[in-house]
């Protein structure tokens, strides 16, 4: 009995690396910053609400089938590996416009998943989730409420909306062209599907998809996030009850821990004053690197109180998103999401996540530092 235990303890380790990383790095740092009240105004309370509510909905979608049967459209629409791929990461760059990165990325993953696996191309699905990651990261980088901190230092330094994308149009319209490059390398392989498709319970599709609806609201602030979070855990329990047992509650849990970490940070001193030094010297630079360490989101609320150079700290938190695994949480949703259909081939995942995303964090780095440079 206790020996499956322990192979059940480490079974859900291995699943939940990231979590244990996220963990251990809060554990650590709440030694330097011991437990208090101000531990609560770490949480993204919203941020926490949406993504629950999001996972849940699209867990009540597949139960339906629905991704299958979209990705069946997809496929028989496009026919070939390379068009399809491409209009795969093109919604999810446009939907991280429209409902930030992190929601683009649960509602479309499962979209790509159900194509590859569909029409037996699994060996494109490490190279497929990667150039979703990078365009739903990248792709929110215009407007203020595509990507967290684009809201939050829209909203602090209440920045223009024209200036807003005017600060960002340059490199948004780069990592278009890139990410188009990278889709269109791929083979134009013909598609078919390996079995036929389940047929579509309409009533309960379209109340999900209501559902999903109010999950939207919630993140454009339509519906304070208390009253949908409420809603839909009711209507769920009612409705699908496995679907809120199947919400990928680790993740949520990697989260919260990766605040608390981010959290403590902001109150280390030598960690802020070595920040403001570095800020000094090139805010699009440092901020850049800030990312690959604690994340875009919590680099953003860190050092916007240490710069007045909102247009630099602006792009480099945006383009510091794509890099390292924890560059932005919104790239644990992918790892994990690849991980729980592939957790064997992790480590093959994590060295074509890291070449692909660091690809993209140089070239748009040095076009970033050469479009400064023509317009000082």
């Amino acid at each position: 009995m206790h020996t499956s235990i322990a192979e059940n303890l480490l079974t859900f380790l291995r699943k939940n690396v990231v979590m244990c990383v996220a963990l251990l790095a809060a554990l650590i740092t709440s030694f330097i910053v011991p437990v208090d009240s101000e531990y609560l105004g770490y949480f993204d309370y919203k941020t926490l609400a949406c993504l629950f509510c999001v996972l849940a909905v699209v867990c009540a979608l597949k139960d339906v089938n629905f991704f299958y049967i979209l990705a069946e459209k997809v496929v028989q629409h496009f026919k070939n590996l390379r068009v399809c791929v491409l209009v795969l990461v093109y919604i999810t760059f446009i939907g991280s416009m429209l409902i930030a990165n992190d929601m683009a990325l649960l509602t479309f993953l499962p979209l790509g998943y159900f194509v590859l696996s569909s029409t037996g191309k699994q060996k494109y699905m490490a190279y497929v989730f990667i150039l979703q990651n990078i365009a739903a990261n990248l792709g929110g980088m215009l407007t203020p409420f595509g990507n967290p901190q684009n809201l939050y230092l829209y909203t602090k330094f209440e920045i223009p909306n024209l200036e807003f994308m005017e600060i960002m149009a340059p490199p948004f319209v780069a990592a278009i062209a890139i990410i188009t490059v990278c889709c269109l390398i791929l083979p134009a392989e013909k598609l078919s599907l390996d079995d036929t498709p389940p047929k579509l319970d309409v009533k309960r599709t379209a109340f999900y998809l209501v559902l999903f609806a109010l999950s939207i609201a919630i993140v454009f602030r339509g519906v304070p996030y208390q009253i949908g979070l409420v809603v839909i855990f009711i209507a769920l329990m009612i409705a699908d009850r496995h679907a809120l047992a199947s919400v990928d509650y680790p993740l949520l849990l990697t989260f919260v821990f990766f605040f608390i970490f981010a959290g403590n940070m902001a109150r280390i001193q030598p960690v802020v004053t070595l920040l403001s030094g570095l800020l000094d010297k090139s805010t699009l630079l440092f901020s850049i690197i800030s990312c690959q360490f604690i994340s875009n989101v919590p680099s953003a609320i860190l050092l916007s109180g240490f710069t007045d150079n909102y247009a630099d700290l602006l792009v480099g938190v945006n383009i510091g998103g794509v890099g390292t695994i924890i560059a932005s949480l919104a790239s644990l949703i992918t790892f994990r999401e690849y991980h729980r259909h592939n957790p064997k081939k992790t480590l093959r995942y994590l060295g074509e996540f890291s070449l692909l995303n660091f690809g993209f964090l140089i070239f748009l780095t040095v076009f970033q530092t050469v479009v400064d440079s023509l317009t000082v």
